[in-house]
């Protein structure tokens, strides 16, 4: 049956962090691993306290056709905005997407 290309109708970034530094450490430059067609849904917003200052946590669930190359080491990009990963939800049944719960907390 497939997915039905008119939901998916907002391009995103998918990016990958590249690169170690002298010691071996992962360094913190972002490359493009995918530029991808998406529906872009926000299920939820919620107030927290961390470190003592209020912020505000956005979470997304990105919903793209599937792919089993992406992790929660990965992050997408979304008008002007970087969401972290959280976990990919594969879609186990049809085999036809893949979600991402992703999370940008600014502060």
């Amino acid at each position: 049956m497939g997915i039905n290309a008119g939901t998916l109708s907002t391009r995103v970034v998918i990016q990958t962090r590249t690169g170690q530094d002298a010691a071996g450490q992962p360094t913190t430059t972002w490359t493009t691993h995918a530029t991808v067609w998406a529906n872009v849904r926000h299920p939820s917003g919620a107030e927290a306290m961390r470190a003592d200052k209020d912020i505000s946590i956005n979470q997304v669930r990105v919903r793209i056709r599937r792919r089993t190359d992406i992790t929660p080491a990965m992050r997408v990009s979304h008008g002007g905005v970087i969401y972290q990963i959280k976990a990919v939800l594969p879609d186990t049944q049809r085999l036809e997407f893949t979600d991402l719960v992703c999370e940008a907390v600014n502060g």
